[in-house]
Order: C-alpha cells, then structure tokens, then sequence
C-alpha cells in the first residue's frame, strides 16, 4: 500500500505546485487576468499626473508674479482681499463651494 503512494506522491505533489502556480499566474495581483485592471489604474494615475502638473504650472506662474522681482499689484491686491475678507464699495462678491470638500 505504501509502495504505490510512495510512487504517485511525487507526482502529485508536482501536479498541485503546477495547479498552484498556474492559477496565481493567472488570476493573481501580476497575472495575465488583471491586465486590464492594471491598465485602469494607470490611466487613472496618469490623469491624475497630468492634473497635478497642471495645478503646480499654474501656482509656479502664481508664485513668479508675487515674487520681489515682478511683484504684480493686481494679484498681491486679489491675495490680500481673499486672505483678510475684505471687499471694495464697488465689487460684487460672489460665493463659491469650497473645493477643497
């Protein structure tokens, strides 16, 4: 009895690593099966990459006209009305949602 297991073990042993193995190469985080899923996420990140590049040219082009060099009056004016609440007599406000939530 022991003398045919001892023949097949190996065999199956190898036939359950092959299984294992297979089937993780299949439907595993890497495997064939999640390609298009890891395609997804990478046009996700992608755009989401583009947005950022996008927010940090414009806050760069911000930064650039506050700077000691180039220091443009219309925008230190804009900055300092945002930060401080303060209108003048002639301008209209108008609230936004806030972004941010």
């Amino acid at each position: 009895m022991f003398a045919r297991v001892k023949v097949y073990l190996p065999t199956a042993v190898s036939g359950m690593l092959i299984f294992y193995f297979g089937f993780h190469a299949l439907t595993g985080e890497r495997g064939l099966l999640s390609h298009h899923r890891r395609q997804e996420t990478l046009a996700l990140r992608q755009h989401t990459l583009n947005d950022l590049k996008k927010e940090r040219a414009e806050l760069e082009i911000r930064i650039r006209l506050l700077s000691n060099h180039s220091l443009s009056a219309d925008l230190l004016e804009e900055r300092a009305r945002s930060l401080l609440g303060f209108v003048g007599p002639n301008d209209y406000v108008i609230r936004l949602p806030d972004q941010a939530s």
